[in-house]
């Protein structure tokens, strides 16, 4: 039958193009010159083939990796077929991830001098964007403003920026591209502004209350329970919008829900200062009398509290690039400070920044900026974070003169090397090789989504959300194993019972609220020494026996819990009358009534039953 098809030419291969210059392609009668081509051996299957292509599970693959699991031993041919292709696909992933990690060996985008006489700080801006290339070169940028001195935040992905001027200047807008999104008078004293979630919607701490406005500059919430905010936070995976203000009180406002999540009372006074560590999501606030305390929303009292100055904290800043390992503070007397989070043993480094007080911020790869004075000067690691006794500066990474005073704000604009420096007359940005992380989790913030991905990623982070209460100084501690509980609550630790299973007086001597002056009875029936015997005396058992029993109530009561049959009052009674009978046995023995009892072979049996 396909032959006859083929003869048929019912199959024609559709590769052939009319000819359209006129000329006929089809063969003029007559002698041919050329030999004629072999016949195909199918017809049929030569014409479906070339408009046809192979399954890929049918198709030739290159071998899996030696180090990918076998599973021969699965009798399952179904579940066999799918380990396999896993393992193997992950194999192949880690060779892929080997490779990538021996391309990125050395460190990224550091600027670096030829000889031991050039000075990285002597390169400047011009020199720095002239070799970052033209799309590098455009995050140096000057916006000039008339509300100032001003404050800047980024987005979490770093593509849009937001300011806020103390005379109410409010704006918004995606600095790679230029687009403005919303651009806001508010005539009022303005001292802060955060995004939330997104660039959709942002806070602004205004002169009395906190107001959430939406992408367009719209109005949204007006949160009455934050009195003169002074700083903003947005804790992203806790969906919480921290604040702090002159009062003195730091409160937790959930955005999912609106709820006050709960507001603590610093009791040092107004605060100025305030940061978040993001890896543990703990809020530093730095005080007026020199001391830095670390809160959690669980605990109604600081975690840690630190004296880091003689003076007022003017700045605080919390090393990404670690984990929240380091901390930064600087003072009102222009000293700068580097802590390490992990043990609080006095400072790793110290030294003195010209210019008074001075602002900080660390960048995603570690480098530490301060702004004081006119200058920003820049340090990166590992300087910074090694231990140095003497009060000298470590060694300048990059600095940079700005003429406007004073330098109120300095934000490192994240995946970028761009450090925008906020100050009277505007927003400066500077470039800053190897400042920014260049790989970044697309999951987590990604600089290039879309519309669609920030739904998706706004959905998942609410479905996502973590609990105030998880928030502590030591995140691992969550999800891991307790330690094995110590069973011994006695006082004396005489036995190792659980606290639910101790008699009544062990349980108030463990709890110190037993009468150590009387001796109660034992609740051992086994026990027939004699030492559960009270040694009150016989008016005072007389005044505790009639003791609340004149009542009508709780005679008929008690007629009523004859019959009762109680645990503990028989295990009383065996032990009293155990009590009874070695008495009783003593003054056999000591009138000579009754020999010492002898024991047998078989007496043994006795006691062990």
């Amino acid at each position: 039958m396909d032959s006859l098809f083929a003869k048929a030419d019912a199959i024609k291969p559709l590769n052939k193009k009319r000819r359209t210059d006129g000329r006929d392609s089809r063969p003029k009668p007559g002698p041919s010159k050329k030999p004629a081509a072999a016949p195909t051996a199918d017809p049929t299957a030569a014409s479906v083939s070339q408009h046809t292509a192979l399954p890929r599970s049918l198709r030739p693959s290159s071998p899996p990796p030696e180090d990918a699991k076998k599973y021969g031993h699965i009798h399952n041919k179904k579940l066999r077929t799918t380990l396999t292709r896993q393992s193997t696909q992950n194999a192949r992933s880690r060779l892929l991830v080997k490779d990538a990690e021996l391309l990125l060996a050395e460190e990224a985008g550091l600027m670096e001098v030829e000889g031991e006489m050039e000075k990285t700080w002597r390169v400047g801006q011009d020199e720095v964007a002239a070799a970052a290339g033209q799309q590098g070169a455009q995050g140096r940028q000057e916006w000039k403003m008339d509300g100032g001195p001003y404050r800047t935040r980024y987005t979490r992905n770093g593509r849009h920026i937001a300011v806020v001027g103390k005379k109410g200047h409010v704006a918004t807008f995606d600095w790679q591209t230029g687009t403005l999104h919303a651009e806001l008078q508010l005539g009022e004293t303005c001292r802060d502004i955060t995004f939330l979630q997104d660039h959709s919607h942002f806070a602004v701490a205004q002169n009395k209350y906190v107001f959430i406005y939406d992408r367009d500059g719209v109005e949204l919430h007006k949160l009455k329970s934050h009195i003169e905010p002074t700083r903003l936070e947005f804790l992203p995976y806790h969906w919480l919008l921290v604040s702090i203000g002159n009062p003195g009180y730091l409160k937790y406002q959930d955005t999912s829900t609106g709820q006050l999540v709960v507001e603590h009372r610093t009791k040092l006074g107004a605060c100025q200062t305030m940061c978040q560590n993001p890896h543990n999501a703990v809020i530093h606030l730095g005080h007026q009398n020199g001391t830095v305390t670390l809160w959690t929303p669980n605990l109604p009292h600081p975690a840690v509290r630190l004296l880091a100055h003689m003076g007022p904290v003017a700045s605080v800043s919390v090393d990404p690039s670690t984990g929240g390992r380091y901390m930064a503070s600087a003072g009102e007397d222009g000293t700068v400070k580097v802590w390490d989070c992990r043990n609080w043993k006095g400072a790793v480094r110290t030294w003195n920044a010209r210019g008074g007080s001075a602002e900080l911020e660390w960048s995603q790869k570690g480098a530490l900026a301060v702004a004081t004075g006119g200058s920003v000067n820049v340090y990166a690691k590992p300087s910074i974070q090694t231990p140095f006794a003497p009060h000298v500066a470590p060694p300048l990474y990059l600095t940079h003169a700005v003429p406007h005073r004073p330098l109120t704000s300095v934000r490192f604009c994240p995946f970028q090397d761009v450090l925008s420096v906020a100050h009277a007359a505007g927003v400066s940005s500077i470039l800053v090789p190897g400042a920014g992380e260049p790989n970044f989790d697309s999951a987590e913030a990604d600089p290039f989504e879309n519309k669609k991905a920030r739904r998706e990623r706004e959905v998942k982070g609410l479905l996502d959300k973590i609990q105030p209460d998880a928030i502590t100084l030591d995140p691992s501690f969550i999800g891991s194993l307790a330690p094995t509980p110590v069973l011994s609550t006695a006082v004396d630790g005489a036995h190792s019972i659980p606290y639910a299973r101790l008699p009544r007086y062990e349980r108030l001597r463990a709890a110190g609220k037993a009468d150590e002056t009387e001796e109660h009875l034992s609740a051992d029936p086994a026990d027939g020494t004699g030492a559960g015997v009270s040694t009150q005396s016989k008016a005072e058992k007389e005044r505790n026996r009639m003791r609340g029993k004149n009542k009508s109530m709780k005679r008929f009561l008690r007629k009523q819990r004859k019959n009762v049959v109680d645990p503990r009052a028989l295990a009383v009674k065996k032990s009293l009358e155990g009590a009874r009978e070695a008495r009783r046995k003593a003054r056999a023995l000591a009138s000579g009534e009754e020999g010492p009892q002898k024991y047998s072979a078989l007496d043994r049996f006795k006691r062990a039953s």
